[in-house]
C-alpha cells in the first residue's frame, strides 16, 4: 500500500491557541503546528477511508477548538 498524506491549513485570530486545542485531539498520525495567523495540520496513513474519518474528526474538533479560543479571547 502507498502512503496517502495531505495538508490542511485554516486562517484564525488566534492561531496559536487553536492549534494547541486541536493538536490533543490529533492521532499519531497527524501533526499540527501554527505559524502567523495559520494552523497547518498534515495527515498520514495507508488507508483512504481512514484518513477521511480523520479529517472529518479533525474538522469538527476544529471548530469547536475556535469557538473555544474566540470565546477565551472575548474575556
Amino acid at each position: 500500500m502507498s502512503l496517502i498524506s495531505g495538508k490542511i491549513t485554516t486562517y484564525h485570530r488566534n492561531a496559536e491557541c487553536v492549534a494547541k486545542a486541536i493538536a490533543s485531539d490529533n492521532l499519531k498520525s497527524m501533526q499540527t503546528n501554527s505559524k502567523g495567523n495559520t494552523v497547518i495540520t498534515e495527515i498520514k496513513g495507508n488507508k483512504l477511508r481512514s484518513i477521511i474519518a480523520s479529517v472529518d474528526d479533525y474538522l469538527m474538533n476544529l471548530s469547536i477548538s475556535e469557538d473555544v479560543c474566540s470565546y477565551i479571547s472575548e474575556k
